[in-house]
Parts: structure tokens; C-alpha cells; sequence
């Protein structure tokens, strides 16, 4: 293949509009922050860091409950990707693991993972999916329901007609009482 080829650039493009319809599906940036908090609270406390020949280490006696709260925040992100529907579960889930993050994980991963974290979880929590574009409805019958044939209950829709949409007004002849058989 030559340099030239319109192929790549066109395939290129595909993959790119298509990760661009993926992601407005979903709430990817929240995904990606929680994600992103997982990692800073899942390393300093088994960093070890060297400044010249000093080894400074970052162990705590909370280590593996800072490893279980960033594999959750891991998985949590990933999970707003890939299941939108929990999306309110996993940004209060996120919060509350940034949020004990802080006693456990050097302060949450040195505020990084924290903060990370919890904007991730906020942005979950407010994420709603987006309304799908309105297709023309067909044209219904006025006055009738298309699947009982029954009489629709009378509407405003020009002046001086009645406003009732609860079907019991004197009008259209019903009282107010239903039967039961």
C-alpha cells in the first residue's frame, strides 16, 4: 500500500465516528475519571519512592483495603462504559469509596485518586441519556383510539372547547362513577 491510499484514512475515520456515537451513548468522561481515581489510590500505598539513595516507602497498614477500593473504582468505571443503566449506583458507589478513600489510602492517593474519583461519581450521578431525535408520528384519527375504537376525551384543541381530560364531565356523559363489571 502506498502512502496515497484514501482506504486508511476513510477506515480511520469510520472507527473515529463510530467511538464518537459510542461514547455520547454513555457516560464516558464519568467512567473515565472513576477509572482514573482507581490508580493513584491503588499504587502509593505500594510505591516506594527513591530520592538519590534515600528509599522512601509509602506502606500502610491499609494497603489491601486501598487495593480492594481501586479495583472497585476500577471496575466501576469501567462498568459506566460498558452499562449505562447503573450509572446512579456506580457514581454514589464511587463517592463513597473516594470519600473513604481518605482514611485508608494516603489521604485517597494523595488527593489525586480522591478528587478524580469523586468528580467521576458526580458526573455519573448527573448524567442523563440524551432524548432520541422525534420521527414524524403517523397521523392518528381524531376523536377515536386507533387499537379500542373508543372515544377520545375532548381536548383544547381550539377555543371554547371543553378541557377535560379526565373523561368523567357531564359533556361526554359520564358522572364520575365507574363500574366495576
Amino acid at each position: 500500500m502506498s502512502a496515497e491510499t484514501p482506504a486508511a484514512r476513510g477506515q480511520f475515520t469510520h472507527w473515529r465516528l463510530r467511538f464518537r456515537e459510542w461514547r455520547g451513548g454513555r457516560p464516558f468522561w464519568a467512567g473515565l475519571f472513576v477509572l482514573l481515581g482507581g490508580f493513584p489510590i491503588m499504587y502509593f500505598p505500594y510505591a516506594n519512592l527513591q530520592i538519590g539513595h534515600l528509599t522512601l516507602a509509602m506502606a500502610t497498614t491499609g494497603g489491601a483495603g486501598s487495593l480492594i477500593i481501586g479495583v472497585l473504582l476500577v471496575v466501576l468505571g469501567v462498568s459506566l462504559w460498558f452499562q449505562k443503566h447503573v450509572r446512579t449506583f456506580a457514581g454514589v458507589a464511587a463517592i463513597l469509596l473516594a470519600l473513604v478513600s481518605i482514611p485508608v489510602s494516603n489521604l485517597g492517593g494523595f488527593l489525586i485518586g480522591f478528587l478524580f474519583a469523586l468528580i467521576g461519581g458526580a458526573m455519573a450521578i448527573s448524567w442523563v441519556p440524551g432524548e432520541p431525535d422525534e420521527q414524524p408520528a403517523a397521523p392518528a384519527r381524531k376523536g377515536a383510539h386507533a387499537a379500542t375504537g373508543s372515544v377520545a376525551p375532548a381536548t383544547a384543541d381550539a377555543p371554547g372547547e371543553p378541557n377535560d381530560l379526565s373523561g368523567t364531565s357531564p359533556t361526554n356523559g359520564a358522572n364520575g362513577r365507574h363500574s366495576a363489571g
